[in-house]
């Protein structure tokens, strides 16, 4: 009884539909067979004035909907004394929104799970090792914390105490358990398997990774934007055959009824439902990848991409350069290993790119670096230090050659390559030479985007025109716009001829493009929240390929939507033709209706599986895969 209430006042006019026709059956059990035909008129006129009131107001709004053929197909049938047939129809009227309802449930399950595992509490354990449950907003970076068996992670962080394996299906869609080592970053949402683990919080939870994602998806469900409506193009010429061939049928047969016959198998007003519920099916499908659609609008564009542009770094390559190699220049001095010991003590202080990425080379050959002294950064030259009791300077060659006094020999640099030089007690010793990687699936992330119809791909880039020609000469893509400012990447979006565009990018420098372009895509894993909050759609997990898939997802979701269109359409107008010549009774026709609606939106919820075109990236590396330059803006900025 708890449960039937709450739909009751959701639907109150299902409801009194019901309770209107088993009335009128009682009447007519009574033999009170005029009473009951008023009865029911009465109250399926009384609703077709409400449609009618309703469809005039979104005339004025300037939107046109096939609930005229619903309205026309009640007072018709009523006119002509087949009042049960008009109560039929409006039992489809007033069953419309629960079964859009029902039907936006099944195809949103996918976020409504991906909602319902959001973390709430976490165990903390305190100083003195007792554990306390408390609310997850709660927990501070740093913060210790029990994830037990069965447990999602309530915030990012890092696995602490030993080994464990973690389901991530939620948020890769990966069903495999995934194994993490002592000191691997764990996301939150991903739940522990068969142990209890301990995570130590990197992040608070409106930062982590999950609530990012649960905050996008409420965003994109409660946006006030329409789902595109695809059926509605089809509303004023699918009204206008309907009563073409209505007003035949009374014409040829000089008889109303026929008018009232075909009208009432031209009702597919739960029809409309149909391309909606496939939107959210895709959107929900999406989601469960790893990827936010801000709306249906953007999933309708995302099936029509014709162009692809791409941000070069962090983007088609992994953003983080990596120390290829350490070349000494006085080789009577220090080894490799003592150069990038004092490069990385001095520079471990820096929260700069090359600079984490120089330490980060020194840990991988396990240098302990020291404690450093009298740190100087000066912008886009360099960095200063004190080690060991030994001065020590690192940047470009020309800061090195200042603070030396001293002629840096810098000597040929393969193309597109950075270097970083070192100087230790005013002699300059050597020099790292870093590159960026490409991604792994970059290349096949690109032909898979090529197979699903996307006709031009570009680079857009603020690296220089050497190190973007090498990136793409690798990647096949042909045409690269190197050395361009934010404002210069939108006007190049901008001029972009073959439509609609899909910008991917990542960082704050990518938020203007990305809102420029038909589609933006971010790759937020590691993007900026700015270039997040500008794309239309959010990558959250630092892959690619889910770029393809996403596309594929959209291609699928607007072919479903368009086939059950279709389906329920011819239908329909077999329906109409058929009773134009007086075969289908008003009551049958009306009852047919109901069924063809009922196929149109089931054909609508197919959108929920993936399509054989969804295939993920394949991961091979590429044979041309490996260390590519890192830009020379990437020089300029130290």
């Amino acid at each position: 009884m708890g449960r039937i209430v709450p739909v009751v006042r959701r639907y109150p006019f299902v409801l009194a539909t019901v309770a209107v026709g088993v009335g009128g059956l009682a009447l007519l059990a009574a033999d009170r067979t005029e009473l009951s035909r008023w009865v029911v008129s009465l109250y399926a006129l009384a609703i077709a004035a409400k449609h009618a009131w309703s469809m005039v107001v979104d005339l004025r709004h300037g939107r046109v909907g096939l609930d005229v053929l619903a309205v026309m197909a009640i007072v018709s049938t009523v006119l002509v004394g087949d009042h049960w047939a008009a109560l039929i129809v409006v039992l489809m009227l007033t069953g419309g929104a629960a079964l859009e309802d029902y039907a936006s449930a099944r195809a949103r399950r996918e976020v409504a799970a991906l909602l319902a595992r959001a973390p709430q509490h976490a165990h903390r354990v305190g100083a003195d090792g007792t554990v306390e449950d408390v609310p997850v907003d709660d927990v501070l970076v740093g913060d210790l914390l029990l994830v037990k068996p069965g447990e999602a992670v309530p915030v990012d962080g890092t696995l602490e105490g030993s080994p464990a394996a973690f389901d991530e299906s939620s948020l890769t869609g990966e069903s495999l358990p995934v194994e993490h080592a002592v000191g691997d970053p764990v996301l939150s949402g991903s739940v522990s398997e068969e142990q209890v683990a301990t995570v130590r919080a990197t992040e608070l939870a409106r930062d982590s990774q999950y609530q990012q994602i649960v905050e996008l998806v409420q965003a994109a469900a409660d946006t006030k934007a329409p789902i595109v409506r695809l059926a509605d193009r089809y509303a004023v010429p699918f009204t206008a055959v309907a009563l073409l061939i209505a007003g035949v049928a009374w014409a040829v047969s000089g008889d109303p009824v026929r008018f009232a016959e075909v009208l009432v198998v031209a009702t597919p007003c739960p029809l409309l439902i149909a391309a909606p519920v496939a939107f959210i099916a895709g959107m929900s499908r999406a989601a469960k990848n790893g990827v936010i659609i801000k709306s249906g609008g953007v999933l309708e564009q995302l099936a029509r991409i014709r162009t692809a542009a791409f941000d070069k770094t962090g983007t088609l390559t992994h953003g983080r350069p990596q120390v290829e190699d350490v070349e000494l220049l006085d080789t009577g001095h220090l080894d490799a290993d003592e150069v990038l010991r004092f490069a990385a003590a001095a520079e471990q202080y820096s929260p700069h790119v090359l600079a984490q990425s120089v330490v980060d080379a020194a840990r991988a050959r396990h240098l302990v670096l020291p404690a450093a002294s009298e740190v100087e950064e000066s912008t886009a030259a360099g960095v200063t230090a004190v080690v060991d009791g030994r001065d020590v300077v690192v940047g470009k060659a020309s800061h090195v050659a200042g603070v030396t006094g001293r002629a840096v020999h810098e000597g040929a640099v393969v193309p597109g390559r950075m270097t970083v030089y070192v100087g230790v007690d005013g002699v300059p010793v050597g020099r790292l030479v870093l590159a960026d990687e490409i991604r792994a699936d970059a290349a096949a992330t690109l032909a898979r985007l090529r197979a699903l119809g996307v006709r031009h791909e570009v680079m857009l880039t603020g690296d220089a025109e050497p190190t973007a020609r090498h990136v793409a000469e690798r990647l096949g893509v042909t045409d690269v716009r190197a050395g361009l400012l934010p404002v210069d990447k939108v006007k190049a979006v901008a001029g972009l001829p073959d439509r609609p565009v899909m910008m991917i990018g990542d960082g704050v420098n990518d938020a203007p493009v990305l809102a420029a372009a038909d589609v933006g895509v971010a790759m937020g894993a590691k993007g900026s929240t700015a270039a997040s909050e500008s794309a239309d759609v959010v990558v959250m997990l630092d892959d690619i390929g889910r770029v393809a898939r996403t596309v594929a997802i959209a291609r699928r979701t607007v072919r479903v939507a368009l086939q059950a269109i279709g389906v329920g359409i011819a239908l329909s107008v077999v329906l109409m033709v058929v009773a134009a010549f007086g075969l289908i009774p008003a009551i049958v026709g009306a009852t047919l209706q109901e069924v063809v609606d009922l196929i149109a939106i089931l054909g609508g919820l197919r959108a929920v599986r993936p399509g054989r075109d969804e295939k993920p990236t394949a991961g091979a590396r590429d044979p041309h895969d490996g260390l590519v330059p890192m830009a020379e803006r990437v020089t300029a900025q130290r």
